[in-house]
């Protein structure tokens, strides 16, 4: 939700700057060329007074100052003419000792000229006829004081695009966390589903997100109803082989069968390969079909029965005790979890003399899974026949075996590791190391 927030607030930012920038120049640009405009409607004005000004005498054209503004006789007032004639050259008296430029063509100039005093010059050239005779009236206005109006404006201007742009942000930040709570909601609802504490998703939210929210109830509501189906038909399975192969186990001691020693023995060694292979597939395919997200592991609530129920079991005496941190919840689902734990507490309860220990730690990483007994222990050259796949050393005690291979089953679908060792009473030390889902392991 932030990164999306991130790109619409700098998309946000990268159009309004653009668009404030454009928009900003061409409105100065217009400004500035219509108020030149009015400036040379102004100009003209004055050279059309200045032409008026002009009268004949017994010794021709003569300038009558009278008609004269009085901004042309205070210097560098900001207000100049030039009037040419033939020989004649009249110029106003705010020149001082300065000479207005001259322009390459009658007409407002298309650029500011340098003036006296440091100013810049708004210069028109106007050519008239008069009495006869051609005249050249060239008048001119500071438009320094302009300019500088202008660049205050564009500064303030500036400082308002700034405080609107910054006004916009924080609320185009209101609107896309309003826009964007619908989906912030189905995240969380989505979190839920993933922990076990709902099956569906609310499908009151808004029209644009009806058909997603729809589609994902509908996928979990047929995941669901398929994951129930295959598991209650690994079920009927399950109990529908147990009796064949109960029978066939037992012809295998049939005393007909005594004159066939070798045949015997090769069925009976079959038949219990079959039934624990069974078990042992059921089991992996139970963790494939486990698709749709279920209640998360909760240690404090569950470790007491399954220990309670391990020790009516196997017997009182017994003492199985586990050791973990307060409110531990691992993220992995309850019924895989509670399969992997109970494989691992049943193997070592079958080995154990007196004693059983479990301890759950976390890690940097993920979680660390430790089951202790004191019983005889593997000798450390066959215990990688036992983690290797379809091969058992419980030839004749059903121990170390069927439920350390469903446990290696679980620990591969989880993508953790799992070590043999001898603990420190002397028996079977097992340990599994999981990586937490976060840091890129599968939870299967």
């Amino acid at each position: 939700m932030r990164s999306i927030q991130r790109r619409l607030s700098l998309g946000l930012v990268s159009v309004l700057l653009v668009a404030g920038l454009v928009v900003g120049q061409v409105s100065l640009w217009l400004f500035e060329t219509g108020l030149q405009r009015y400036l040379e409607s102004g100009l003209q004005n004055d050279s059309e007074n200045l032409l008026i000004a002009l009268s004949r005498d017994p010794q021709g054209l003569q300038l009558d100052e009278r008609r004269l503004a009085p901004a042309y006789q205070r210097p560098f007032s900001g207000h100049y003419f030039s009037i040419e004639f033939g020989d004649i050259h009249w110029r106003s008296r705010s020149l001082w000792d300065s000479q207005l430029p001259k322009t390459a063509k009658p007409g407002l100039s298309s650029k500011l000229q340098p003036g006296p005093d440091n100013q810049m010059l708004l210069v028109l050239r106007s050519e008239y006829k008069r009495l006869g005779q051609v005249v050249s009236i060239t008048v001119a206005q500071d438009y320094s004081p302009i300019r500088a109006s202008l660049k205050q404006v564009q500064r303030i201007g500036l400082a308002m695009g700034v405080a609107a742009l910054i006004i916009i942000l924080m609320l185009q930040r209101v609107t896309v966390q309003r826009a964007l709570r619908p989906l912030e909601i189905a995240r969380k609802q989505i979190a839920q589903l993933q922990q076990g504490q709902r099956s569906q998703l609310d499908a009151q939210v808004p029209l644009e997100l009806e058909p997603l929210v729809t589609q994902i109830n509908h996928l979990l509501a047929h995941t669901e109803d398929t994951l129930k189906r295959s598991r209650n038909a690994l079920g009927n399975l399950g109990h529908a082989l147990k009796t064949p192969l109960a029978v066939l186990m037992s012809l295998t001691n049939d005393p007909r069968l005594a004159a066939y020693p070798e045949i015997q023995r090769t069925l009976h060694d079959q038949l219990e390969h079959i039934e624990q292979r069974m078990n042992r597939e059921l089991n992996r395919a139970r963790l494939a079909g486990d698709a749709l997200p279920g209640a998360q592991f909760d240690a404090d609530a569950e470790l007491p029965a399954l220990l309670a129920t391990l020790s009516m079991i196997h017997g009182q005496h017994l003492a199985i005790t586990f050791d973990s941190p307060p409110n531990l919840h691992l993220p992995w689902d309850r019924e895989d979890m509670l399969e992997l734990l109970g494989n691992l507490l049943d193997n070592a309860c079958k080995w154990a003399d007196a004693r059983v220990e479990l301890r759950l730690r976390q890690t940097e990483v993920g979680y660390d899974i430790q089951v202790q007994d004191d019983g005889p222990g593997i000798p450390e050259g066959e215990r990688d026949q036992v983690v290797s796949r379809g091969t058992r050393l419980d030839e004749q005690t059903a121990g170390h075996g069927l439920g350390l291979g469903i446990v290696r089953d679980i620990v591969d679908a989880w993508g953790a590791s799992m070590q043999l060792t001898t603990g420190e009473w002397g028996g079977l030390l097992v340990t599994i190391e999981l990586v937490h889902p976060a840091n890129g392991a599968t939870t299967a």
